[in-house]
């Protein structure tokens, strides 16, 4: 019987994305450029990654490292990125966008999610950088954003279970609060327990130094942590 929880990994390259879908994994989150928080992949990699994975692939929308605040530049960049990933068959998109003063941009991340439709869009970690989380949930939600990923505000998603099992609480079930950061076999079930949550996101980099090179060891891991989240049912 398939687990009701979803397992998302977040990946850089096809090979890595195939050892996730191996192991398990419900979605694979398709990035460039992980060590700096996940980038727009290109082109190439999201029609590669369409012709070898069967689960769904959800698209990092980010023009470029650093804050979420964006310039004209780059939103229009970031339009366009979203008709490219619409393009190769993506099945989802991941983006976020914050105003100078830390809150959610809602206004610019409504015209991004229009423009992304009918595909679901997860609200990612930007919203980790507002100063009210519980004040930012309720932007996200006006956003028209299928989920939100986030650590609680926290480096990592481990040290802030009470608040995330509070915006997993609020959100009820008009909205999917996904945890995510620091996640895998050792605390996952702390974390469900903790939380509540219904989707969870990993990179498994706290346990498996470069996915990209040690693939076995890689795909072992998500297969030890859809095992674990199963054996949670």
């Amino acid at each position: 019987m398939p687990s009701r929880y979803v397992l998302e990994i977040s990946v850089e390259s096809v090979a890595a994305a195939a050892a996730a879908e191996r192991g398990g994994a419900q979605r694979v989150e398709l990035c460039s450029s992980l060590r700096l928080g996940g980038l727009t992949p290109s082109p190439g990699l999201m029609m590669e990654a369409r012709a070898n994975l069967q689960v769904p692939i959800f698209a990092m929308i980010r023009p470029r490292a650093g804050d979420f605040v964006y310039s004209d530049d780059e939103f229009a960049t970031m339009r366009g990125s979203i008709h490219l990933a619409k393009q190769m068959q993506m099945d989802g998109l991941v983006m976020g966008l914050l105003r100078a003063e830390g809150q959610i941009d809602i206004d610019r991340s409504q015209d991004l999610i229009e423009c992304a439709s009918p595909l679901p869009v997860t609200f990612h970690r930007a919203f980790d950088e507002c100063r009210d989380l519980q004040e930012a949930l309720g932007d996200v939600i006006k956003t028209g954003a299928a989920r939100l990923l986030t650590s609680g505000g926290k480096q990592t998603a481990p040290e802030a279970l009470e608040l995330l099992g509070d915006l997993v609480r609020i959100a009820g079930e008009r909205f999917i609060v996904m945890p995510g950061s620091g996640l895998h076999t050792g605390n996952i079930r702390a974390v469900v327990a903790k939380t509540g949550a219904r989707e969870y996101h990993a990179g498994l980099s706290s346990v498996v130094a470069d996915p990209g090179k040690e693939l076995g060891g890689f795909e072992r891991e998500v297969r030890k942590m859809a095992s674990a989240l199963a054996a949670t049912d």
